[in-house]
């Protein structure tokens, strides 16, 4: 049995909840955990730091992006790179944003420091 998988924009939209927006993990592995990401126009972002690294694909929209006190325009095409740790979000919204997130090692599989909260 082969381990290669292949996905849908369409099919993984529709794992979202409510439809259409949110957020929907699709490859879970201990290395690396991969998720689609959608925000609304306007939309709030309300993630707290990882502890794991991360990176996000635009595959669609436009918005802004803070990490670390930098703040920069998103939009399609865009790759973002968030080591562990780091404050971040997406923020002003002026096209509903579509993201591929993807987590290294897997999002939730790293303790917290001792001095950071659970």
């Amino acid at each position: 049995m082969s381990e290669f998988q292949a996905f849908s924009l369409d099919a993984l939209r529709e794992r979202l909840a409510p439809p259409g927006v949110g957020y929907a993990e699709f490859v879970r592995r201990p290395d690396l955990s991969l998720g689609l990401y959608v925000l609304p126009r306007d939309g709030t972002d309300h993630q707290s730091p990882h502890h794991e690294d991360e990176a996000y694909h635009v595959i669609a929209g436009r918005a802004r992006f803070t990490a670390g006190g930098e703040e920069r325009a998103v939009s399609a095409g865009d790759t973002l790179f968030v080591p562990a740790h780091l404050p971040h979000h997406f923020h002003s919204v002026e096209q509903d944003l579509v993201l591929l997130v993807c987590f290294g090692p897997a999002e939730g599989s790293r303790k917290p420091r001792a001095s950071e909260p659970r």
